[in-house]
C-alpha cells in the first residue's frame, strides 16, 4: 500500500511514482488545483490534485477535509521556483497526484490537538486525538529510545531482565495499596505492587546476582504534577556489592540514556550527605542549576537583643536561623513583593521572615536595632554581601526552617528567573536517615528493608542508613540502598518500628524465612521512567509522557474509568457495595 513515508519523499525520487498513507493536516483549493498537506509520524508532504493529470484525482480531493485517512500514488517533482517551503524536510518536492483513496473519513475535530491552551480535561478525554500532535510523537519516539538504551546498557553490564508478579501480597507500609479481590478466595484480597522490591530481593537469594526490569508499578496516592496512579520504574538489584558498585551501575546507566537522547551530561555525579543537603539547601532533592545556598547564622544571631532570637538561638541541637542572600534583590522587589514574601513562608509554618538590604553605608533594615555594628559585619561577611543585595531569615525549629527556607529558595529563583531551562545537574544524596517519627511513630524514611549503619543510637533519628537518592534539577530522579541481608537485624528493625514479631511474620514472613537460607549480600535502585522522560523532554507534567494518564483524580477520562460494575460480577466476587455518607 505505502512505497514511502511522508519525509522519505526527496530530490531523489523526482521523476518516481511513489505511494504515501497519513491523515489530512490542511487542505487549499486555488481555483480547480488543490493542494493537501498530509502528515505521518515522519511529518509532512505536499501532495497535488491536477485536472491536467489526473482528473479522477482531483474529483475526489474536493471532497476531501481535515484529518481525513488518505492513500495517494503520484509523481515526485520539484516545486516551481519560489515557491519551496523551508520549514518542510520535503520542502523541495510535491507529489502531483495520479490517484487518491479515501481509506477513512473524520468527524469535525473536538479540539486543535496543536494549541496548548486547549482545556486538559478535552485532551484527555480525546487523548487518541492529542497523541496525533507532532510533539505527542516526539515525545515517545523519545521514550522508546531511552527505554531501549536502558534494556541495552543492563545487558550489556550482565543484568538478566526477569518479570516478577502484579497481582501480590499486600504489605501497607508505604502509600495506599490497590487492591484486588480474588474471586476463588473469597474475602480475600491481592495487591498491586508499589515497588517489585521484595521479589527482587528474593531473587538475589535465589543467586540470579544481577537483576533488572522496567516494571509497572501502582500506588493509591494523591496526585501531583510528577506523579501517577501507576508509573513505571527501572528497577535494578545485585549481589556481593557495596554502595559504590551501584552508584557506578547507575551512574553509566544515566549517561549513556542521556547521550542516546541526545543530551551531553557528565559520567559521574557530585554528592551530599541527607544532612549537608538540608542544612545548605533545605530540601533532600535540592535544585543545583543555580547557587543562593542558605547560610548559618545562629551564632551570630545569639547575640541579638531581641528575644525571640536569642532564646531561638540557645537550642542549636534542634533549631536554626537560615540566611539567603538574594543577589541584587535590593533593585529587583519592591516593598510589596518583600510582604509577600512573609506570606508565602507563613504557609509552610513560618512565624515570620527577616530581612536586611545591603545599602553603600551598610546593612539597612527593620532587624539592624537588635545587633551590634560587629555583629552585623559579621553577617555581612557570613553571607559575602555586596551593595544591592538582599538577606532573608528564618527561624525556629530546623525541620521547619529547613522546609519553609528550602521552598522559599526556590521560589525566589523563580521569580528571579535564574533557572536554565536547558541545564541538566545530577547530584547523589547520601546518608539518609535510616527512620523517621512522625506522631510519635517510627517509620522508615525510605523502606525498613534498607540496611542501617549502626542501630546501637541513642536517638532513633539519629540512625544513618546506606541510603541514597538520585536528583536531577530539583526532581528525585530515583533511588535505592543497600539491603538488609541477614534476619535478626531485619527483625530488629523491625522491632524499633513498632512491628510485633507476629505481624512481622504474617506481612513479611517469606521475606524473612528466605533470609534464613544464606541470603548474600545485595543492594540496588529503582529509577521513575515517567520523570526521566520528562526532564529529557522538558515538559511539565508526567502526563505528557505517558500514553493514556490519569487525571488528579485518577481517572481516566478517555475511558471513563473506574466505573461501576454489574450486580453479578461483585456477586462472584463476594461484594456488596455499601454507600458511605459524607
Amino acid at each position: 500500500m505505502r512505497t514511502h513515508y511522508c519525509t522519505e519523499v526527496t530530490e531523489k525520487n523526482i521523476g518516481e511514482v511513489v505511494t504515501v498513507a497519513g491523515w489530512v493536516n490542511s487542505r487549499r483549493d486555488h481555483g480547480g488545483i488543490i493542494f493537501i498537506d498530509l502528515r505521518d509520524k515522519g511529518g509532512l508532504v505536499q501532495l497535488v490534485a491536477d485536472p491536467q493529470d489526473s482528473k479522477e484525482a482531483l474529483e475526489v480531493a474536493e471532497s476531501v477535509r481535515d484529518e481525513f485517512v488518505l492513500i495517494a500514488t503520484g509523481k515526485v517533482r520539484a516545486r516551481g521556483e519560489g515557491l519551496e517551503n523551508p520549514n518542510l524536510v520535503t520542502g523541495k518536492i510535491e507529489i502531483v497526484l495520479e490517484k487518491l483513496v479515501i481509506e477513512n473519513k473524520s468527524k469535525p475535530m473536538p479540539f486543535d490537538f496543536n494549541d496548548e491552551k486547549v482545556n486538559d480535561e478535552i485532551k484527555l478525554r480525546n487523548r487518541f486525538l492529542e497523541l496525533r500532535s507532532r510533539k505527542s510523537y516526539e515525545i515517545f519516539k523519545l521514550r522508546s529510545k531511552a527505554t531501549i538504551q536502558v534494556r541495552n546498557t543492563l545487558d550489556e553490564l550482565g543484568f538478566l531482565d526477569v518479570e516478577t508478579p502484579i497481582l501480590t501480597k499486600s504489605t501497607p507500609e508505604g502509600a495506599r495499596d490497590y487492591l484486588v479481590p480474588s474471586r476463588v478466595h473469597p474475602g480475600e484480597f491481592y495487591a498491586l505492587p508499589q515497588s517489585p522490591q521484595l521479589f527482587k530481593q528474593l531473587l538475589m537469594v535465589s543467586g540470579f546476582d544481577k537483576y533488572f526490569q522496567i516494571a509497572k508499578c501502582f500506588r493509591d496516592e494523591d496526585l501531583r504534577a510528577d506523579r501517577q496512579p501507576e508509573f513505571t520504574q527501572i528497577d535494578v538489584e545485585m549481589s556481593f556489592c557495596n554502595q559504590e558498585d551501584v552508584i557506578k551501575v547507575a551512574e553509566k546507566l544515566i549517561y549513556d540514556v542521556f547521550t542516546a537522547c541526545g543530551k551531553n551530561v557528565p559520567s559521574t555525579f557530585p554528592r551530599l550527605t541527607y544532612v549537608e543537603a538540608m542544612e545548605k539547601y533545605g530540601s533532600d532533592k535540592p535544585d543545583l542549576r543555580f547557587d543562593m545556598p542558605m547560610v548559618d547564622v545562629i551564632d551570630i544571631f545569639a547575640n541579638s537583643t531581641n528575644e525571640i532570637f536569642a532564646d531561638i538561638a540557645k537550642d542549636k541541637a534542634h533549631n536554626r536561623i537560615k540566611a539567603i542572600k538574594c543577589p541584587n534583590g535590593d533593585n529587583i522587589f519592591s516593598k510589596r513583593q518583600m510582604k509577600g514574601f512573609e506570606d508565602y513562608v507563613r504557609k509552610f509554618g513560618a512565624k515570620g521572615l527577616g530581612y536586611f538590604q545591603m545599602k553603600e553605608d551598610g546593612l539597612k533594615g527593620p532587624l539592624t536595632k537588635f545587633f551590634s555594628e560587629s555583629d552585623l559585619e559579621e553577617i555581612v561577611k557570613a553571607t559575602e554581601l555586596e551593595v544591592g543585595d538582599v538577606v532573608f531569615f528564618g527561624a525556629g525549629h530546623k525541620k521547619v526552617v529547613w522546609d519553609y527556607m528550602g521552598r522559599f529558595r526556590l521560589h525566589l529563583a523563580e521569580q528571579m528567573d535564574i533557572i536554565p531551562a536547558d541545564k541538566y545537574e545530577f547530584l547523589w544524596v547520601v546518608d539518609f536517615p535510616m527512620f523517621e517519627v512522625e506522631d510519635g511513630r517510627v517509620k522508615a524514611l525510605h523502606h525498613p528493608f534498607t540496611m542501617p549503619k549502626d542501630l546501637n543510637k541513642e536517638n532513633i533519628e539519629d540512625i544513618e542508613s546506606i541510603a541514597y537518592d538520585i536528583v536531577l534539577n530539583g526532581t528525585e530522579l530515583g533511588g535505592g540502598s543497600i539491603r538488609i541481608h541477614k534476619e535478626h537485624i531485619q527483625s530488629e528493625v523491625f522491632s524499633l518500628m513498632g512491628i510485633s514479631e507476629e505481624e512481622a511474620q504474617e506481612k513479611f514472613g517469606f521475606l524473612l524465612d528466605a533470609l534464613k537460607y544464606g541470603a548474600p549480600s545485595h543492594g540496588g535502585f529503582a529509577m521513575g521512567l515517567d520523570r526521566m522522560i520528562m526532564l529529557l523532554a522538558g515538559t511539565d507534567s508526567i502526563r505528557d509522557v505517558i500514553a493514556f494518564p490519569k487525571t488528579q483524580k485518577a481517572q481516566c477520562l478517555m475511558t471513563q474509568a473506574p466505573s461501576e460494575v454489574d450486580g453479578e460480577q461483585l456477586k462472584e466476587l463476594s461484594l456488596r457495595i455499601r454507600k458511605i455518607e459524607q
